[in-house]
């Protein structure tokens, strides 16, 4: 052999190894699988008539797993036992229905599994799948459909709960505590429309529910509720709209209990404003009380004084001159509290703002002859006091100058309480910007309908700035605090200058808010002027 074709031999081979082991190395997998996973049969066969069996499986073309089961299955009209639906947590090809219930004879059952059902390997769901069965002759086949809203929110929330409940000789408005449902849906993550599928004809109460407990079952301290004003008719064409709301809660005075030495807590939950605490026990003539809310909890405070040679003082509860309950209150040795003094806001103070003073016990008495209110240049500040004593707090109004401090000082018993404790000195300082510093804001309204309730609010509902207006005329928001806002606009129907909640027994509907669109912007150095065309 040559030397050359030797040589070619040698080359040839080289090339032959190098480009094998470019060859080599880990697989690219391809393009990534975005196909759900498809059902292959189900047995009994979906939509069967007739229905009797005590167990459905339906056997998918890959293995699959179910993800969010519990808030995603609804199954329509509820079942008294839930079925056992598996598997749960593991893949498998195929997914088993035990049914534990008795089944209503003629009736039609649908099981949602929402988007719970996705493949193994890449999680890509089988939305809305629905296996549907009648235990009749025939599949019912009529739909309600409508969109949800919220009161007090621009969106509502997820997995929302619509219902209906048919009217018959056993219907009674209280249905929708002590009973599940003849037909739910359920509107599912970021939707805000739903459809009730697969409903014979009949007359039907429409709910929709934010149900906490996911039990079906109305409850008011947990769950918000929208009603249709009137029963629906079926079939229908309708497009129903439903406002959820929370209503306001039942009055109910819970079990005082003794906090420290002449002070009694009081809870309730619903209308403390309405709530009368009446002493049973003989006490002597110099006996007094007075009665303030707790800021933080549902309470009322009793605070009473002398001390009571007596082991137990007993009490009646009344709600709008009602006799609610009578409660004892065991009384033991305990601290009575000190007198603290607080005030609001310090630092920084906007135009817009009061300047509140808070106490831990009730306030009694104020001497503004030893309060001493100056300005930056010694001067005196004029102002006014008010005394809530419900609140236990006195506002201080003043009219404030732009880039100016003030002090306010309180010399010694210039406070009293109600247990006769006085104040050491204690002084508050307080000062303000400049008008420039802070953005306005402007809103006209077209359309409205007054009298109505102007609010500027956070991302979270919480009211920031509000303006009542009762005619046409521009909204102004002064000294602002940069930032983004939400604009609402409540219709205040009956004029008593708060928004009121709906009530489901009443079937009163919350007052109506409309939202502006999209957040409103303002910053230092330019005022904001938005138009809000309501319809």
């Amino acid at each position: 052999m040559s030397k050359t074709l030797s040589n070619f031999l040698f080359i040839s081979v080289l090339c032959l190894f190098i480009a094998n082991c470019a060859n080599r190395g880990n697989p690219t997998g391809g393009e990534k699988d975005t196909t759900p996973p498809k059902i292959v049969k189900s047995v009994p066969e979906n939509f069967s008539t007739n229905f009797n069996a005590r167990e459905i499986k339906i056997y998918f073309d890959e293995y699959i797993k179910m993800n969010n089961l519990s808030k995603q299955l609804i199954i329509s009209p509820p079942m008294k036992s839930t079925p056992e639906i598996t598997p749960l947590g593991t893949a498998s090809k195929y997914i088993t229905i035990k049914i534990y219930d008795t089944l209503t004879p003629n009736t039609t059952y649908a099981i949602n599994f929402g988007s719970s059902i996705v493949d193994n390997n890449e999680g890509n769901p089988f939305s809305y799948y629905k296996y549907v069965f009648s235990t009749g002759d025939y599949i019912d086949s009529l739909t309600v459909a409508g969109v949800i809203k919220d009161a007090t929110l621009s969106k509502p929330d997820n997995f929302v709960t619509v219902a209906l409940y048919e009217v018959d000789s056993t219907f009674t408005d209280s249905i929708i505590y002590n009973e599940k449902p003849t037909y739910i849906t359920n509107t599912l993550d970021s939707i805000t429309t739903f459809v009730l599928e697969n409903v014979k004809a009949g007359k039907y109460l429409l709910t929709a529910m934010k149900d906490e407990n996911q039990d079906y079952k109305f409850q008011q301290k947990t769950d918000k509720i929208a009603f249709n004003n009137t029963f629906i008719e079926l079939p229908t064409d309708s497009i129903y709209h439903l406002t959820l709301f929370n209503e306001d809660l039942d009055f109910k005075a819970y079990k005082p209990r003794l906090l420290s030495k002449g002070k009694i807590a009081f809870g309730f939950e619903g209308d403390y404003k309405n709530m009368d605490i009446d002493v049973l026990t003989d006490v002597p003539s110099d006996f007094e009380y007075t009665i303030t809310k707790d800021k933080e909890a549902d309470s009322l405070m009793y605070w009473y004084k002398p001390k009571l040679e007596t082991d137990s003082l007993q009490f009646k509860i009344s709600y709008n001159n009602k006799v609610v309950d009578t409660f004892d209150v065991k009384i033991t040795d305990k601290y009575q509290d000190s007198l603290i003094v607080k005030g609001e806001p310090t630092g920084q103070i906007n135009f817009n703002d009061t300047f509140v003073l808070t106490a831990s016990t009730p306030f009694k008495t104020l001497d503004k002859e030893k309060i001493s209110f100056i300005d930056k240049d010694s001067v005196l500040v004029p102002y006014t006091t008010k005394m809530d004593t419900l609140n236990n707090n006195i506002t201080f109004e003043f009219e404030k100058a732009e880039n100016s401090r003030y002090r306010l000082q309180f010399l010694p018993e210039a406070i009293t309480d109600f247990f006769d404790n006085k104040n050491d000195t204690i002084q508050f300082l307080m000062q303000t910007k400049g008008y420039n510093d802070f953005p306005n804001a402007r809103i006209t309204l077209k359309n409205a309908k007054y009298p109505v309730i102007v609010q500027l609010t956070d991302d979270k509902g919480e009211v920031k700035k509000e303006v009542y207006s009762t005619e046409p005329e521009p909204i102004d928001f002064k000294y602002l605090k940069t930032g983004k806002y939400f604009l609402r606009v409540i219709y205040d129907e009956n004029g008593n200058k708060k928004y009121d909640t709906g009530n489901y027994l009443k079937k009163i509907q919350p007052e109506r808010i409309s939202y502006y669109p999209s957040p409103i912007e303002v910053r230092v150095g330019w005022d904001t002027v938005q138009e809000f065309i309501l319809k």
